[in-house]
């Protein structure tokens, strides 16, 4: 019985083919809108989170507090010093500690001269813990040793000829802040955009040339095994208050680890992914007002045909069950156009974004759950949309439907 239904509706929208699709229109446009926007902020979660969790459990990393507007703890105004480094490693529970710095350098190359990101690479043990926190691996050449003087790495943005005019390679010399350093290797591209631009030196050149005196931009830790990570935490809080004197909820920086980070992170996209869903169901809402008004002029046109279904025998829930199957069946039509439809955006999305951007950040990540639920979502507004007019069509009475 419902296989008759269903061939009843397709040969509708066959004698309709028009009016079908303009109907449809609107709930391709939406759906495409939801799983392009949804699919590509689930990838974009995704790919940051991971940049995240290389960071690892065991970690931990101070900052000054403030509103920077430059890289972290950079410009605030009450910053961290490399005493308050000597703090954090006292404390108990902390295995290893390293001081993170991120400024900006005159970089000159080929007779163009550019302002580029720079970071330090420390000494010691510290020294593996960063490599391993930030992913490098080499791609050409080799990493900084600590006994490397007037030696610099890159990150794979200056593997690209366009960057300035010629391509920067092993052996090449570079100006940083009127110094010449000869680049000892460049680093493979990574999902993350801002260490693919980024300039490493050691700290004892990196210091000399930027001039930053004992500043510290960020403190990263790690924990010992088997410690307790947010005793840890409060340990360093406490003993910080302290060395800066400042007041408990009145603190000038702030401790957190890397699982913290992760969640916050997830919360803002939480929001955002929320905010697109709402804006791309607009369009949805204004789809399956266009299947209602489709469903009340057809059946204005139907009358006769109504008539006679009841005349044979057609109760009022087979002209109403008739009726959302058509409406229904619209919107998972309209659904699957806008599923194939919001794949081809969002793949192109990610593939110009990571052309243009040189990033993997940007992806489009369509999950079995979006796609069941887009199609499942397009059902509903479509049989929702169809219910007034289907009860509309099972309430008209033979005799008046045939007089039509």
């Amino acid at each position: 019985m419902i296989v008759d239904y269903f061939r009843l509706a397709i040969g509708t929208f066959k004698k309709r083919k028009v009016r079908s699709f303009l109907t449809m229109l609107g709930i391709f446009i939406g759906i495409a809108a939801v799983v392009s926007l949804i699919s590509l902020g689930s990838g974009m979660k995704n790919a940051i989170t991971e940049q995240f969790a290389t960071l690892g459990t065991d970690k931990i990393t101070v900052q000054a507090a403030g509103v920077p507007f430059g890289p972290p703890g950079s410009t605030v105004a009450n910053k961290l010093t490399q005493d308050v480094t000597r703090e954090v490693e006292r404390v108990r529970g902390i295995d290893l500690v390293l001081e993170r710095m991120i400024r900006a350098v005159r970089f000159e190359y080929n007779d163009q001269e550019k302002f580029e990101s720079i970071s330090n690479i420390p000494e010691g043990e510290a020294r593996d813990m960063m490599i391993e926190v930030l992913n490098l691996k080499v791609e050409k050449g080799r990493m900084l040793q600590e006994s490397d003087r007037g030696k610099v790495f890159l990150g794979n943005n200056f593997d690209l000829e366009s960057r300035y005019g010629k391509q920067i390679d092993v052996g090449s010399r570079v100006v940083l802040n009127d110094k010449t350093f000869e680049v000892i290797g460049i680093a493979e591209r990574t999902g993350n955009p801002g260490l693919n631009g980024l300039v490493l030196l050691n700290d004892e050149e990196f210091r000399r040339i930027i001039d930053v005196g004992d500043e510290v931009d960020l403190i990263a830790a790690r924990v010992k095994p088997g410690t307790d990570m947010d005793k840890v935490i409060e340990a360093v809080e406490k003993r910080l208050r302290k060395f800066r004197n400042v007041e408990e909820g009145k603190e000038d920086f702030s401790v957190e680890s890397a699982q913290q980070s992760i969640e916050a992170l997830n919360s803002i996209l939480n929001v955002v992914q929320w905010v697109l869903a709402g804006i791309a169901g607009i369009s949805l809402f204004v789809g399956g007002i266009g299947i209602m008004n489709t469903m009340f002029t057809s059946v204005l046109e139907r009358k006769r045909e109504i008539g006679v279904m009841k005349s044979v025998g057609a109760k009022n829930s087979d002209v109403l069950l008739l009726f959302l199957v058509e409406s229904g069946l619209l919107g998972v039509v309209g659904g699957l156009i806008g599923l194939m439809l919001g794949f081809i955006l969002g793949k192109s999305v990610e593939v110009i974004g990571q052309i243009a951007l040189g990033s993997q950040l940007l992806r489009a990540d369509f999950s079995l759950t979006l796609i069941i639920g887009s199609l499942l979502f397009s059902f509903i507004v479509g049989s929702i949309s169809g219910i007034a007019p289907a009860y509309q069509a099972s309430k008209l009475q033979p005799v008046e439907a045939l007089r039509k």
